[in-house]
């Protein structure tokens, strides 16, 4: 069974893209801890991150350094935090979460966005981009 991410990929879900390769994308993660919490992922479903293919790993950092370069300039914070957890999703996927204090990388306090909000967010990261 795809997962909910490889239906994101397919369309088959709606999300909030910010940039996507012929082998990447990255959008807003609809659960976020912060404002501009996103998931960068292989468009090849892979359920483990040290299961991807060396270039495919090497690849998906790469391009969420890029996405991290351009979220930091978006989302005011300290720092861009990067977690690989993926115990909830069966899809390796990277979280670059906009950082002001250790909390917010715990992923116990979840924050609320509308959908405007979602949208502003994700063309402020894509302006940079």
């Amino acid at each position: 069974m795809a997962s909910i991410f490889t239906k994101i990929i397919n369309g088959e879900i709606p999300c909030y893209k910010i940039t996507e390769t012929e082998a990447f994308i990255a959008f807003l993660d609809v659960n976020p801890n912060a404002i501009g919490h996103t998931l960068c992922i292989p468009k090849k479903e892979v359920d483990k991150i040290f299961d991807l293919d060396e270039a495919t790993y090497n690849g998906l950092m790469q391009f969420s350094r890029k996405v991290a370069l351009a979220l930091k300039k978006a989302v005011p914070c300290k720092r861009i935090g990067v977690s690989v957890i993926g115990l909830e999703v069966p899809h390796a996927h990277v979280h670059l979460i906009p950082l002001q204090s250790m909390d917010d990388a715990r992923f116990i306090t979840k924050i609320k966005m509308t959908p405007e909000e979602f949208e502003k967010t994700a063309n402020a990261i894509k302006s940079y981009l």
